[in-house]
């Protein structure tokens, strides 16, 4: 790996430090992803909190009887 130095508006580095805190990197890994996918790299970060939430445990085994008491899909 090559360290390369630019010089960001505090504001840039502000927003760029608070969406790598988001999507769950470090700020020097999030620049790295976006400029790969800036040149035609990996297209979208890994996302790194799949499955982390709560709720009914049973949703997962029974989707349609979730939609039906959701109302989802319907008029």
């Amino acid at each position: 790996m090559k360290k390369t130095s630019i010089y960001l508006e505090h504001d840039l580095d502000v927003a760029l430090a608070q969406r790598a805190a988001v999507v769950g990197m470090t700020k020097a890994e999030f620049i790295r992803t976006t400029l790969r996918a800036a040149v035609g790299g990996r297209s979208q970060p890994r996302l790194r909190a799949i499955g982390v939430g709560s709720g009914p445990g049973w949703i997962s085994s029974d989707v349609d009887r979730a939609l039906r008491e959701t109302g989802f899909g319907t008029d």
